[in-house]
């Protein structure tokens, strides 16, 4: 993958966080509907014990 187009960061915002990213932030995805995204973060933070580096919101 050519380096101008590897991802960066993944993140999950609202519309006021938008706001403040303003015209600099150039490229986002909109969920519809309900989506459990404490699921999806508890993964996320197994998936880093795994690796050995606990990044986990709780400690």
């Amino acid at each position: 993958m050519a380096e101008e187009h590897r991802i960066v960061a993944v993140g999950l915002l609202t519309e006021q966080d938008l706001a403040v990213l303003g015209q600099g932030f150039r490229r986002l995805y909109r969920l519809k509907g309900t989506h459990d995204f404490d699921a999806l973060l508890s993964a996320i933070d197994d998936a880093d014990r795994a690796l050995g580096s606990d990044t986990s919101r709780d400690g």
